[in-house]
């Protein structure tokens, strides 16, 4: 993973990250770290979750919590540490999220099931948690979302674009809830990117998988430290990312 040069721009600041054994949510994690946060990395993977402490561990103070933001017990257990060791949250990056590809008519409804949990439910749950140490910072909320959360162009993503468009529609209310707070809801829209996940995309539809024509997860994570440290009298709501090289 290619690393930037350590800053102190989020020097004092507390970032949670879901999503942070791997892929985007650990790219993100990195980054913040990189630039100066405290950062909790969250995640179902106890090994990966170990490794990207870590590597975050090099730049900055980093804790790893697992977790399975599915699972209402842990969301609380996530809540309740949180209050005994910090009286405030800055940043929460919300990248936890599962896809399956299935036309309608031979879709799993188990499978829509379980990406509302991880994908609808689960950050809505988590952000409910969260929002009173969101309050103290004054802090900022990401949501990390799908280019099909603005439109359902394939056969076979209707399940998944359905949870998408419903994460568009729960940070889009959050914002008009929570900006007089003073705390910033911004939604990236991601094209394809070079995450494993995207691999077994590749992998289960017979494709030829190469990750350099796609958005790398550092692109991502370049992207979010970015729209974070623009000034507190603009607020940058949503931004859509595609990879260079598009596929025709």
């Amino acid at each position: 993973m290619q690393r930037e040069h350590p800053t102190t721009l989020f020097a004092g600041r507390v970032a949670l990250v879901t999503g942070a054994s791997r892929g985007i949510g650990r790219a993100i994690a990195i980054a913040l770290a990189q630039n100066g946060a405290s950062v909790y990395l969250i995640g179902r993977d106890p090994i990966a979750l170990s490794e990207a402490e870590t590597m975050a561990c090099q730049f900055s103070t980093a804790s790893n919590i697992r977790a399975d933001l599915t699972v209402d017990a842990d969301i609380e257990r996530l809540r309740r540490r949180l209050e005994a060791e910090i009286d405030k949250l800055d940043i929460l990056i919300h990248s936890a999220g599962c896809i399956y590809q299935h036309t309608l008519e031979g879709a799993s409804i188990d499978n829509l099931d379980a990406q509302y949990a991880t994908n609808v439910r689960a950050p809505y749950a988590v952000t409910k948690e969260l929002l009173p140490l969101l309050k103290n910072a004054a802090g900022q909320i990401i949501f990390i979302n799908s280019s099909a959360g603005l439109s359902a162009k394939r056969a076979d993503l209707g399940q998944y674009s359905a949870t998408k468009h419903a994460l568009k529609a729960i940070a889009d209310s959050l914002r008009e809830e929570v900006n007089p707070d003073g705390i910033r809801v911004i939604t990236l829209y991601l094209g394809r990117t070079a995450t494993p996940m995207q691999q077994a995309l590749y992998q289960q539809q017979g494709k030829s998988y190469d990750p350099q024509r796609l958005l790398q997860p550092e692109d991502v994570a370049s992207v979010v430290v970015q729209a974070l440290a623009i000034p507190p009298t603009a607020e940058i709501t949503d931004i859509s990312i595609r990879p260079m090289q598009k596929s025709y």
